[in-house]
């Protein structure tokens, strides 16, 4: 009796080690090293490639319509399950010398830029190198303002004002460009009103993101872009993605130009394409397919930040859309849930969605600023996903300047 009893022990004992073991092992797998392999590179090669002969005919269809009814100009791809239904480069890079779009052209990413400058704030405070309640002033001693933390500064609850606006009547020599430490301190120089006091209220502007991108340089001992390539650009395979800064580079080195609202007017870079964090970040249709595989398969954050990152913070707009750690939200009354950015900035104008539910990819970006991307209903209810269009529901809209990008 004694001998079986010990020989269960024994089983009960081999088995919950191997439990154990096999259990560290499927931990090891769900988390891929940031390290990059040649698989890595196959299985991304096989995700995006592409037939055009078997592209979705109904796509395509739409998407000439927007092109030819609504003059939507750029690339756009959709992609499910990990595979590319349709993608599209239509239109022109470059009206004024006739150059014409390609697929893997890259474009500024405006606003989406502030997708990255949440995840690598995300993985600073995995690393315990930064944390949600951190004041500003623990990096900056000079900044005026007290109560913004980084919490505040991820959701646009910090009440202050938007830097583009403000130092357009301060830097003087407009041709020289501003970085984010430039920024900062004529922050604490001139103390420009606040538009409310910090956590009081929604408001989305470029200053938030662009104190981000200086708090990483700031913790980092790396400039933005360095940080950016190092952490998450590479790490996810994104070899047609760059911050390109005019305090660096005086011509950004893309072939893309961004257009007004016509063809009549190209947008030039200036002083105010300087600081990052906000913008800044250019990249292509395909890469930010990689971006969400990398995000979804935790190369670059944990399930944990995902699921932070991914909550509204603030009061939901129409009852659905919200604002996370550098995510738009739309959280559908069935349970879906959509995170997605808008931007738009000097001539581009984008949208960038992913259904996590649906494992749906929806890109567009556009170097035309005019309103195509407003009509995208139907294309939404082709693929069974919720319209990502604050006017498609009825209720509260968001306080004037609120939502602006």
């Amino acid at each position: 009796m004694r001998y079986c009893n010990a020989l269960i022990v024994a089983v009960l004992a081999a088995f919950i080690l191997f439990s154990c073991s096999n259990g560290q092992k499927g931990d090891h797998l769900k988390t891929p090293s940031k390290e990059r392999t040649a698989e890595d590179d196959k299985a991304d090669s096989v995700l995006l490639s592409y037939n055009p002969a078997n592209g979705d005919k109904w796509i395509a269809d739409f998407v000439y319509n927007l092109h030819k009814k609504y003059g939507f100009n750029g690339n756009m791809l959709v992609a499910k399950d990990g595979r590319i239904l349709y993608e599209k480069a239509i239109g022109w890079a470059d009206y004024l010398h006739r150059d014409s779009l390609k697929i893997n052209s890259e474009f500024e990413l405006a606003s989406v830029t502030k997708t990255f400058t949440g995840t690598a704030i995300m993985q600073l405070i995995e690393q315990d190198k930064l944390n949600l309640n951190d004041d500003v002033k623990k990096f900056f001693p000079d900044f005026p303002y007290d109560g913004i933390n980084i919490r505040l500064l991820l959701t646009h609850r910090s009440g202050m004002m938007n830097y583009v606006y403000f130092t357009d009547g301060i830097w003087k020599d407009k041709k020289k460009p501003m970085s984010n430490m430039d920024v900062m301190r004529l922050i604490a120089e001139h103390k420009p009103a606040r538009y409310a006091k910090p956590d009081t209220r929604f408001h989305y502007n470029n200053s938030n993101y662009m104190v981000l991108g200086a708090i990483i340089e700031k913790v980092t001992g790396k400039t933005y872009a360095d940080y950016m390539m190092d952490n998450i650009f590479k790490p996810a395979g994104m070899k047609h993605t760059h911050v390109y800064s005019t305090t660096v580079y005086p011509k950004i080195p893309v072939d893309v130009v961004g257009h007004d609202r016509t063809w009549r007017y190209s947008v030039v870079q200036n002083f105010l394409d300087g600081p990052v964090g906000d913008k800044g970040i250019y990249s292509t249709i395909h890469d930010l397919v990689l971006f969400d595989k990398a995000l979804k398969n935790g190369r670059l954050l944990t399930q944990k930040s995902l699921d932070s990152a991914y909550t509204g913070h603030n009061k939901a707009v129409n009852g659905h859309f919200n604002y996370g750690y550098g995510w738009r939200i739309f959280d559908g009354d069935k349970g879906e849930k959509v995170v997605y950015h808008t931007g738009w900035w000097h001539g581009f104008r984008h949208i960038y969605v992913r259904d996590i539910k649906k494992n749906i990819v929806i890109i567009f970006l556009g170097n035309l600023t005019n309103g195509s991307l407003l009509h995208l209903d139907e294309l939404y209810k082709y693929m069974k996903t919720p319209i990502i269009r604050k006017g498609a529901y009825s209720g509260n809209g968001s306080l004037p300047g609120s939502d602006e990008d």
